[in-house]
């Protein structure tokens, strides 16, 4: 193995309240096919209540550091700043890589010259794989999680899946600590925008579970609506933009409900409401935190 790679690692993962999850994380990144004396993990404490540390400290591969500002983003850089790797890798606290996880995704990065980044596929699981939630069915078909499209259409890679180059962050920064939502795709643009090429690995996968209940589908939306929030107002927006975005919020999904319709994969009637069910929760979430953070209120981070 020493004679295929002698790139040494770093994985990034924050957390933040996620203790049992990110056991079952560390677990697989501490039986990776990879070299052990080629890889760190770095667990980045992201101001949580529960004992983070003392979960870290169980693992042989795994060190542990600590960021006060809230943030993914900056819970990330933090990790960043620390890291001894050549490669960084970035995973979420409740994502399960796979065994050969690091060493697939490092062949990946290095197999094409000028490779700024490297997004492995995300595959979702349910609690019960025979009985869906609507909340899970709607993760699993409509959350932007198809790397593949983020990286041919889009020009990113989320990081519960990333791979690149330290010298790459080097060049076009790190991510924006400001955001709490949109940072990777934000950050995936600007490595493009560089010229480097990116590319989508189907064979380096990580297992995500799909979010079952409306409180944590209202925790997700809260933070994508405060992160998109966030980036626009950075950018200070006319009063027109500013009206045009409040009046997008209103306008009445037909065409998504009509692609949902006819979706071939979401089968039956009853299916097709309750995923229907769950667009007009999202739809009242969005106008609520919206107009919440308008009036002045704070973008979420859980």
């Amino acid at each position: 193995m020493h004679d295929k790679f002698n790139s040494f690692i770093s994985v990034i993962i924050p957390v933040f309240n996620d203790s049992e999850r990110l056991k079952l994380c560390l677990q697989a990144l501490d039986n990776q096919t990879y070299p052990q004396d080629l890889y760190e993990v770095i667990v980045v404490d992201n101001a949580s209540q529960e004992d983070i540390k003392s979960v870290t400290i169980q693992f042989k591969q795994t060190k542990f550091c600590y960021e006060n500002q809230p943030g993914s983003y900056a819970a990330r850089n933090q990790g960043i700043s620390v890291a001894n790797g050549d490669i960084l890798v970035f995973t979420d606290s409740d994502c399960i890589p796979a065994l050969d996880w690091i060493e697939k995704g490092v062949k990946s990065l290095l197999s094409r010259p000028n490779c700024g980044l490297v997004a492995g596929r995300i595959d979702f699981f349910f609690k019960n794989p025979d009985k869906p939630t609507p909340v899970e069915l709607y993760e699993s078909v409509e959350l932007p999680f198809n790397q593949e499209l983020n990286v041919n259409n889009n020009h990113f890679g989320v990081t519960a899946n990333l791979f690149t180059f330290k010298y790459v962050i080097e060049k076009v920064g790190s991510f924006d600590d400001k955001l709490k939502s949109g940072g990777d795709r934000q950050w995936g643009e600007q490595v493009f925008q560089a010229g480097y090429t990116q590319i989508y690995a189907d064979d380096v996968c990580v297992k995500h579970p799909a979010r079952s209940s409306f409180s944590q589908l209202y925790k997700r939306m809260a933070r994508f609506v405060g992160g998109k929030h966030d980036l626009m107002m950075s950018e200070n927006p006319s009063a027109l933009e500013i009206f045009q975005d409040i009046i997008s919020t209103f306008k009445p999904p037909f065409r998504s409900l009509y692609r949902i319709w006819i979706n071939q994969e979401i089968y039956g009637v009853k299916q097709k409401i309750k995923f229907i069910s769950v667009m007009f929760f999202i739809r009242y979430v969005v106008v609520f935190e919206k107009m919440r953070l308008y009036l002045g209120g704070n973008s979420s981070r859980d």
